[in-house]
């Protein structure tokens, strides 16, 4: 291993490491600004994961990207190893970029493949794995991930839900009891209670 690698290796471990352990998502999000971490981040970013992406150079988000907790962006992979063991041939590894839109939203779990494009105004759901682009204006889920519905109508729903909230506090015990009233409405006529 030469030198340049060794130290760009040492230094890599050194900044996963702080990120790592830095608390909270505003502090994670502003160390991946600060630092220009990523190739590119726009204004009004949210960054949840601990986990700092293996090829970080190889990401671009835009404005107002909202990234949930456990997302994780796949730039590469090592098969090129297992090939260069196979025959004489000189394999590189595949890298690939991914590039997030203005106002979208990487829920849960979510994992982003090389080579996508996401957005803009796009949802991918929790759990959800993405193999190719996210077109604009869509909420996307699934194994492979695939269309379930319109951005339009996730903003026009949680419009509703809001306009109904009385108290803006997760915490109140009157919100969460309002929680539980919609939830035995909406089963009521499963007759579920």
């Amino acid at each position: 291993m030469s030198g340049n690698m060794l130290k760009h290796l040492l230094k890599q471990m050194f900044v996963k490491g702080i990120f790592f352990m830095l608390p909270l998502q505003s502090q994670r999000t502003k160390f991946l600004k600060k630092h220009k971490i990523l190739a590119e981040m726009g204004e009004n970013c949210f960054f949840q994961p601990h986990k700092l992406p293996t090829d970080p150079k190889c990401i671009k988000f835009h404005n107002n990207v909202f990234v949930a907790a456990d997302v994780t962006f796949i730039n590469h992979d090592v098969i090129f190893l297992m090939l260069n063991h196979m025959d004489n041939e000189r394999h590189c590894e595949h890298l690939d970029c991914i590039e997030v839109m203005d106002n979208c939203f990487l829920g849960l779990g979510s994992k982003i493949m090389g080579g996508v494009k996401i957005g803009p105004n796009a949802i991918v759901a929790a759990g959800s794995v993405v193999t190719k682009d996210v077109p604009p204006g869509t909420v996307v889920a699934g194994v492979p991930a695939r269309v379930i519905g319109s951005f339009e109508d996730v903003v026009k729903k949680q419009a509703e839900e809001s306009a109904q909230v009385k108290i803006n506090d997760i915490f109140n015990q009157a919100r969460i009891d309002q929680a539980w009233e919609r939830y035995y409405e909406k089963h009521k006529s499963e007759g579920q209670k």
